[in-house]
Protein backbone atom coordinates (compact mmCIF):
# COMPACT_ATOMS: atom_id res chain seq x y z
CA UNK A 1 0.00 0.00 0.00
CA UNK A 2 1.29 3.69 -0.64
CA UNK A 3 -0.65 6.12 0.06
CA UNK A 4 1.79 9.43 -1.48
CA UNK A 5 -1.34 10.41 -3.83
CA UNK A 6 -4.46 10.85 -1.64
CA UNK A 7 -2.37 11.59 1.88
CA UNK A 8 -1.04 14.77 -0.26
CA UNK A 9 -4.48 16.34 -1.36
CA UNK A 10 -6.04 16.64 2.08
CA UNK A 11 -3.08 17.82 3.51
CA UNK A 12 -3.75 20.94 6.20
CA UNK A 13 -0.16 23.07 6.26
CA UNK A 14 0.90 23.58 9.96
CA UNK A 15 3.62 26.35 10.64
CA UNK A 16 6.83 25.56 12.45
CA UNK A 17 7.77 28.51 14.48
CA UNK A 18 10.78 30.28 13.64
CA UNK A 19 14.14 28.75 14.23
CA UNK A 20 15.66 29.11 18.38
CA UNK A 21 19.39 30.01 18.59
CA UNK A 22 21.25 30.34 22.02
CA UNK A 23 20.29 33.45 23.36
CA UNK A 24 16.76 32.97 23.10
CA UNK A 25 14.15 33.39 25.43
CA UNK A 26 12.02 30.54 26.96
CA UNK A 27 9.55 30.55 29.47
CA UNK A 28 9.00 28.03 31.49
CA UNK A 29 5.43 27.04 32.20
CA UNK A 30 3.46 24.33 34.16
CA UNK A 31 0.03 23.61 32.77
CA UNK A 32 -0.82 20.16 34.38
CA UNK A 33 0.43 18.65 37.39
CA UNK A 34 2.03 20.33 40.61
CA UNK A 35 5.79 20.17 40.29
CA UNK A 36 7.35 17.41 42.11
CA UNK A 37 10.72 16.24 40.28
CA UNK A 38 12.61 18.58 41.46
CA UNK A 39 16.34 17.90 40.80
CA UNK A 40 14.89 16.27 37.74
CA UNK A 41 13.90 19.83 36.96
CA UNK A 42 16.57 21.70 37.83
CA UNK A 43 18.78 19.31 35.71
CA UNK A 44 16.52 20.39 32.78
CA UNK A 45 16.76 23.79 33.19
CA UNK A 46 20.85 23.65 33.21
CA UNK A 47 20.89 21.55 30.27
CA UNK A 48 18.49 24.57 28.30
CA UNK A 49 20.75 27.35 29.72
CA UNK A 50 23.81 24.81 29.04
CA UNK A 51 22.94 25.18 25.08
CA UNK A 52 22.87 29.04 25.67
CA UNK A 53 19.43 30.10 26.27
CA UNK A 54 17.84 32.22 29.00
CA UNK A 55 15.27 30.47 30.50
CA UNK A 56 13.05 31.83 33.08
CA UNK A 57 10.05 30.39 35.42
CA UNK A 58 6.84 32.13 34.82
CA UNK A 59 5.50 33.14 38.02
CA UNK A 60 3.21 30.37 39.80
CA UNK A 61 5.20 27.59 37.70
CA UNK A 62 5.98 25.70 41.41
CA UNK A 63 2.04 26.23 42.78
CA UNK A 64 0.57 23.88 44.33
CA UNK A 65 -3.64 23.04 43.99
CA UNK A 66 -4.82 19.70 44.59
CA UNK A 67 -2.74 17.60 42.38
CA UNK A 68 -2.52 20.66 40.33
CA UNK A 69 -0.05 23.45 39.71
CA UNK A 70 -2.34 25.89 40.24
CA UNK A 71 -6.11 26.42 39.30
CA UNK A 72 -7.12 26.89 36.37
CA UNK A 73 -7.03 30.56 35.71
CA UNK A 74 -3.67 30.52 37.00
CA UNK A 75 -2.27 27.92 34.99
CA UNK A 76 -3.68 29.56 31.97
CA UNK A 77 -2.28 32.83 32.95
CA UNK A 78 1.27 31.44 32.52
CA UNK A 79 0.35 30.06 29.09
CA UNK A 80 -0.44 34.09 28.48
CA UNK A 81 2.33 35.61 29.90
CA UNK A 82 4.31 33.47 27.43
CA UNK A 83 2.51 34.02 24.59
CA UNK A 84 2.03 37.73 24.86
CA UNK A 85 5.86 38.33 25.42
CA UNK A 86 7.09 38.75 22.03
CA UNK A 87 10.56 38.35 24.01
CA UNK A 88 9.56 35.18 24.41
CA UNK A 89 10.59 32.55 21.50
CA UNK A 90 9.23 29.36 23.36
CA UNK A 91 7.28 27.60 25.70
CA UNK A 92 8.96 24.45 28.07
CA UNK A 93 6.50 22.45 30.19
CA UNK A 94 7.60 21.63 33.57
CA UNK A 95 5.82 18.16 33.39
CA UNK A 96 3.28 16.60 32.15
CA UNK A 97 0.68 14.71 35.23
CA UNK A 98 -2.91 16.03 34.88
CA UNK A 99 -4.71 19.14 33.74
CA UNK A 100 -3.93 20.61 30.90
CA UNK A 101 -7.45 19.82 29.06
CA UNK A 102 -8.95 21.78 31.81
CA UNK A 103 -7.32 24.49 30.32
CA UNK A 104 -9.08 24.41 26.70
CA UNK A 105 -12.29 24.51 28.36
CA UNK A 106 -14.00 28.11 27.43
CA UNK A 107 -10.39 29.54 26.28
CA UNK A 108 -9.09 30.44 23.19
CA UNK A 109 -5.40 30.84 22.27
CA UNK A 110 -4.04 34.64 23.02
CA UNK A 111 -4.72 36.07 19.28
CA UNK A 112 -0.50 37.40 19.79
CA UNK A 113 0.00 33.49 19.08
CA UNK A 114 -0.81 34.31 15.06
CA UNK A 115 1.44 36.75 14.63
CA UNK A 116 4.28 35.24 16.94
CA UNK A 117 4.12 31.80 16.85
CA UNK A 118 6.12 30.14 19.55
CA UNK A 119 7.39 26.41 20.26
CA UNK A 120 5.09 24.83 23.29
CA UNK A 121 7.86 21.43 23.90
CA UNK A 122 6.43 18.47 26.11
CA UNK A 123 4.30 15.41 26.41
CA UNK A 124 2.64 13.39 28.22
CA UNK A 125 -0.57 15.39 29.57
CA UNK A 126 0.65 18.28 27.47
CA UNK A 127 -0.37 16.15 24.26
CA UNK A 128 -3.92 18.55 25.03
CA UNK A 129 -2.38 21.80 24.34
CA UNK A 130 -0.50 20.30 21.37
CA UNK A 131 -3.44 19.31 19.90
CA UNK A 132 -5.24 22.24 20.55
CA UNK A 133 -2.33 24.66 18.91
CA UNK A 134 -2.23 22.31 15.94
CA UNK A 135 -5.99 24.02 16.03
CA UNK A 136 -4.17 27.15 15.46
CA UNK A 137 -1.98 26.06 12.59
CA UNK A 138 0.57 25.97 14.96
CA UNK A 139 3.20 23.15 15.30
CA UNK A 140 4.49 22.03 18.68
CA UNK A 141 6.89 19.02 19.58
CA UNK A 142 5.89 15.94 21.25
CA UNK A 143 9.56 15.86 23.21
CA UNK A 144 11.39 15.69 26.70
CA UNK A 145 9.83 18.22 29.36
CA UNK A 146 12.26 19.29 31.62
CA UNK A 147 11.69 16.97 34.54
CA UNK A 148 12.43 14.36 32.04
CA UNK A 149 15.15 15.87 29.63
CA UNK A 150 18.20 15.15 32.03
CA UNK A 151 17.07 11.11 31.56
CA UNK A 152 17.04 11.35 27.89
CA UNK A 153 20.39 10.13 26.39
CA UNK A 154 22.84 12.89 24.58
CA UNK A 155 21.46 11.89 21.21
CA UNK A 156 17.92 12.52 22.09
CA UNK A 157 18.72 16.45 23.39
CA UNK A 158 21.02 17.04 20.57
CA UNK A 159 18.26 15.69 18.29
CA UNK A 160 15.61 18.23 20.24
CA UNK A 161 17.65 21.18 19.92
CA UNK A 162 18.55 20.14 16.27
CA UNK A 163 15.20 20.37 15.12
CA UNK A 164 14.00 23.82 17.11
CA UNK A 165 16.94 25.10 15.66
CA UNK A 166 16.22 24.35 11.97
CA UNK A 167 17.93 21.24 11.67
CA UNK A 168 16.29 17.97 9.84
CA UNK A 169 15.36 15.17 11.72
CA UNK A 170 16.65 11.70 11.80
CA UNK A 171 14.60 8.58 11.06
CA UNK A 172 13.68 6.54 13.70
CA UNK A 173 13.85 2.44 13.77
CA UNK A 174 11.18 0.30 15.30
CA UNK A 175 9.40 -3.29 14.02
CA UNK A 176 7.05 -3.14 11.48
CA UNK A 177 3.44 -5.22 12.19
CA UNK A 178 2.02 -4.99 8.85
CA UNK A 179 3.18 -3.65 5.24
CA UNK A 180 2.58 -0.70 3.17
CA UNK A 181 3.98 3.02 3.00
CA UNK A 182 2.14 6.44 4.50
CA UNK A 183 3.30 9.66 3.69
CA UNK A 184 1.15 11.94 5.99
CA UNK A 185 1.29 14.49 8.95
CA UNK A 186 2.44 12.87 12.67
CA UNK A 187 0.09 13.55 15.43
CA UNK A 188 1.86 12.08 18.37
CA UNK A 189 0.24 11.82 21.77
CA UNK A 190 -0.67 9.99 24.82
CA UNK A 191 -3.37 7.52 23.68
CA UNK A 192 -5.17 8.43 27.36
CA UNK A 193 -5.09 12.07 26.89
CA UNK A 194 -5.64 11.89 22.95
CA UNK A 195 -8.76 9.36 23.41
CA UNK A 196 -10.52 11.96 25.87
CA UNK A 197 -9.57 14.36 23.22
CA UNK A 198 -12.27 12.80 21.12
CA UNK A 199 -15.52 15.13 19.29
CA UNK A 200 -14.58 17.85 20.91
CA UNK A 201 -13.03 21.49 19.47
CA UNK A 202 -9.54 20.44 20.47
CA UNK A 203 -9.29 17.03 18.07
CA UNK A 204 -7.18 17.47 15.19
CA UNK A 205 -8.85 16.43 11.87
CA UNK A 206 -8.01 12.88 11.56
CA UNK A 207 -8.29 11.99 8.13
CA UNK A 208 -5.39 11.43 6.14
CA UNK A 209 -3.11 11.22 9.48
CA UNK A 210 -0.43 9.03 11.20
CA UNK A 211 -1.42 8.40 14.76
CA UNK A 212 1.52 7.99 17.04
CA UNK A 213 0.47 6.72 20.21
CA UNK A 214 2.32 6.02 24.05
CA UNK A 215 1.00 5.36 27.02
CA UNK A 216 2.40 4.98 30.51
CA UNK A 217 0.18 3.10 34.14
CA UNK A 218 -2.71 1.72 32.11
CA UNK A 219 -3.49 -1.60 32.47
CA UNK A 220 -3.88 -4.23 29.19
CA UNK A 221 -7.79 -3.69 29.67
CA UNK A 222 -8.03 -0.14 30.03
CA UNK A 223 -5.93 -0.03 26.66
CA UNK A 224 -8.26 -2.41 25.43
CA UNK A 225 -11.42 -0.13 26.50
CA UNK A 226 -9.67 3.65 24.87
CA UNK A 227 -8.93 1.43 21.20
CA UNK A 228 -12.30 0.02 21.34
CA UNK A 229 -13.38 3.80 21.76
CA UNK A 230 -11.34 4.76 18.43
CA UNK A 231 -12.92 2.02 16.75
CA UNK A 232 -17.02 2.82 17.87
CA UNK A 233 -16.70 6.09 16.92
CA UNK A 234 -14.89 5.87 13.28
CA UNK A 235 -11.80 7.65 14.65
CA UNK A 236 -9.85 5.07 12.70
CA UNK A 237 -11.54 4.86 9.84
CA UNK A 238 -9.97 7.08 7.29
CA UNK A 239 -5.89 7.64 9.16
CA UNK A 240 -3.00 6.99 7.27
CA UNK A 241 -0.68 4.84 9.49
CA UNK A 242 -0.22 4.41 13.43
CA UNK A 243 3.38 4.13 15.37
CA UNK A 244 3.76 2.91 18.31
CA UNK A 245 6.25 4.06 21.26
CA UNK A 246 6.88 3.03 24.53
CA UNK A 247 3.69 1.54 26.90
CA UNK A 248 5.55 1.74 29.80
CA UNK A 249 4.52 0.38 33.51
CA UNK A 250 1.54 -0.99 31.71
CA UNK A 251 1.88 -4.90 32.80
CA UNK A 252 -1.06 -7.02 33.48
CA UNK A 253 -1.63 -7.20 37.48
CA UNK A 254 -0.20 -10.58 38.61
CA UNK A 255 -2.38 -13.51 39.17
CA UNK A 256 -5.39 -12.16 36.71
CA UNK A 257 -6.15 -13.20 33.70
CA UNK A 258 -5.07 -10.72 31.27
CA UNK A 259 -3.69 -10.34 27.94
CA UNK A 260 -0.86 -8.70 27.70
CA UNK A 261 -0.39 -4.97 26.10
CA UNK A 262 1.13 -5.73 23.04
CA UNK A 263 -1.77 -8.25 22.62
CA UNK A 264 -4.18 -5.59 23.06
CA UNK A 265 -2.70 -3.02 20.37
CA UNK A 266 -2.29 -6.67 18.09
CA UNK A 267 -5.60 -7.26 18.65
CA UNK A 268 -7.16 -3.97 18.35
CA UNK A 269 -5.46 -2.45 15.53
CA UNK A 270 -3.83 -5.36 12.91
CA UNK A 271 -7.13 -5.22 11.25
CA UNK A 272 -7.14 -1.73 10.13
CA UNK A 273 -5.33 -2.63 6.74
CA UNK A 274 -3.06 0.61 7.33
CA UNK A 275 0.82 0.60 7.79
CA UNK A 276 1.82 0.29 11.54
CA UNK A 277 5.30 0.42 13.10
CA UNK A 278 5.69 -0.87 16.87
CA UNK A 279 8.45 -0.42 18.76
CA UNK A 280 9.57 3.03 18.66
CA UNK A 281 11.65 5.07 20.81
CA UNK A 282 9.52 7.63 22.27
CA UNK A 283 7.53 7.40 25.84
CA UNK A 284 7.84 7.54 29.60
CA UNK A 285 10.33 5.66 31.22
CA UNK A 286 12.58 5.15 28.50
CA UNK A 287 14.24 7.21 25.35
CA UNK A 288 11.87 9.94 24.12
CA UNK A 289 12.84 10.75 21.07
CA UNK A 290 10.96 14.31 20.00
CA UNK A 291 7.95 14.29 17.02
CA UNK A 292 6.92 17.43 15.48
CA UNK A 293 3.43 17.67 15.42
CA UNK A 294 1.25 18.03 12.12
CA UNK A 295 4.89 17.93 9.98
CA UNK A 296 4.68 15.72 7.30
CA UNK A 297 6.54 11.88 7.86
CA UNK A 298 6.62 8.99 5.88
CA UNK A 299 5.75 5.50 8.14
CA UNK A 300 7.33 3.18 6.29
CA UNK A 301 6.30 -0.61 7.41
CA UNK A 302 7.97 -2.35 4.71
CA UNK A 303 11.34 -1.07 6.16
CA UNK A 304 10.13 -0.24 10.27
CA UNK A 305 10.94 3.04 9.90
CA UNK A 306 9.43 6.46 10.89
CA UNK A 307 11.34 9.19 9.00
CA UNK A 308 10.23 13.07 7.64
CA UNK A 309 11.05 12.90 3.85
Amino acid sequence: MVYRDWVWLIVTVYCVPPSLQPGDLLYVVSPSGTLRECESFQAGLDLWRSRGYQVTCVPGYDGRWGYLAGTDEQRRHQLEIAINDPECKGILASRGGYGGSRLLEDWQWPPALQSSPKWLVGFSDVTSLLWSLSAQGISGVHGPLLTTLAHEPSWSVERLWHWVEGGALDALNGKPWSRGRAIAPLFPANLTVATHLLSTAHQPPLDGIILAFEDVSEAPYRIDRMLTQWRMTGAFDHIAGIALGRFSRCDPPKDVPSFSVAEVLRDRLSDLDIPIVADLPFGHDGVNACLPVGVTACLDANEGTLSWP
